[in-house]
């Protein structure tokens, strides 16, 4: 058997290490002017992306199926009241991971916004929404497909952003609330 470090990658677009989904970064507001980038360049321009969502979500919004093939892609599909989430993959990728992936994100939304999966409440949410995708996915790499795991790194992550936004004083006056009851046990 062969080391890890010696298994042939594949290239970006194929197989589990390019997974795409439309998500918006710093990077792609700068030069795109829809907001929205995939982790490949499937789209020679921001008109050619604007076509294919539409046209998938005319395919997919009037179905029950959780599963849609169209332009080559793979994509898996959940909608919740006036929301769709969707993953798109390549036609060779696992519709299986791609569905995982796909759960994993609408069970760490719903647990984030306290089971209101609803346009308005993920638009008021967004920061969490992000830091949710952020721990699932990177760069088109599949990072974790267990929800209880998200939920609880953004959580973590969630904490570390309140202590950061806490003054000096107030971190030493917490640290010496701490110590004190420490030593009074």
């Amino acid at each position: 058997m062969q080391r890890p470090e010696a298994w042939p990658r594949p290239h970006p677009g194929e197989g589990a290490m390019g997974t795409q989904a439309g998500v918006p970064t710093s990077s792609a507001r700068a030069s795109d002017p829809s907001g929205l980038r995939y982790y490949d360049d499937a789209f020679s321009s921001s008109k050619e992306q604007m076509i294919f969502e539409k046209n998938v979500f005319s395919k997919t919004s009037q179905t029950e199926s959780e599963i849609a093939f169209w332009a080559g892609m793979t994509i898996v599909y959940k909608s919740s009241v006036d929301l769709f989430l969707y993953v798109v993959g390549s036609s060779q990728e696992n519709e299986l991971l791609l569905l995982s992936v796909l759960t994993c994100l609408f069970e760490s939304l719903s647990h984030i916004l306290r089971r209101n999966v609803e346009k308005r409440w993920l638009l008021e949410n967004l920061d969490g929404a992000f830091l949710v995708l952020d721990e699932i996915v990177d760069g088109g790499v599949i990072l974790e497909s267990d929800p209880q795991q998200v939920v609880q790194k953004v959580n973590f992550r969630a904490d570390d952003s309140s202590l950061a936004e806490q003054s000096v004083a107030q971190v030493l006056q917490s640290a010496k609330e701490q110590i004190k009851w420490s030593l009074l046990k």
